[in-house]
């Protein structure tokens, strides 16, 4: 089978997951890593490595490659996004295979589904997204983009997860609660009730910090 090239965009930790997902997916080869740690373009063992800024180099040589920015902090995924200004289109949705997920659920460009994940029926996840390690989103979810639920953090039904919100590892959200844009909910955390924009959140049962 051929595999599809792809340039992952981050060398940190959170990358080295992501590439490993690549690899158990196995329909994309990793033909670039970009990273603003280095200066210039530059080749080694066959892998092309440079800033972000290349990435549009990248594309003109190649129209079929895809793109995944590998990077767990929301901001900087929203900002890279932002930055290259490339079509929806162009980025890949990687998802490990050990994923369980619902064909009714949807899942946007740019996100990445992690090991033992659970989706179910009628979810929507939304673009740029990172849905980590076992962590379980139940039906009817919608959640925005840039998010990030954390390793096994659970979702309960009809949850709403705002635009670029971090849910902590091991936090629990019962049904029908909708949580603001680019909020944080602390690890193990017990959301009971709604919690607006920009607001933290820590505790069981959940209480916003000020």
């Amino acid at each position: 089978m051929t595999m599809n090239p792809i340039v992952v965009i981050g060398e940190g930790g959170h990358s080295k997951v992501v590439q490993d997902m690549i690899a158990a997916d196995g329909r994309y080869q990793i033909v670039a890593i970009l990273d603003d740690k280095y200066q210039e373009m530059h080749e080694r063992d066959g892998m092309v490595y440079g800033p972000v800024s290349v990435v549009s180099d990248l594309i003109d040589e190649d129209p079929d490659v895809k793109l995944i920015i590998a990077i767990g902090n929301n901001r900087v995924r929203a900002d890279i996004v932002e930055r290259i200004q490339a079509d929806h289109e162009r980025f890949a949705t990687v998802i490990h295979p050990s994923a369980v997920i619902s064909p009714s659920a949807r899942i946007g460009a740019g996100t990445v589904v992690m090991p033992n994940c659970v989706i179910n029926a009628h979810a929507e996840i939304g673009k740029h997204v990172i849905i980590n390690t076992g962590a379980i989103v139940e039906h009817d979810n919608r959640i925005g983009d840039y998010a990030h639920i954390s390793p096994n953090a659970t979702l309960t039904g009809n949850v709403v997860i705002g635009e670029g919100t971090h849910v902590g590892a091991a936090a629990t959200v019962i049904p029908g609660i909708r949580i603001g844009s680019w909020g944080v909910v602390g690890a193990g955390s017990v959301v009971i009730r709604d919690i607006p924009d920009g607001k933290k959140a820590v505790g069981c049962p959940a209480r916003l910090l000020e």
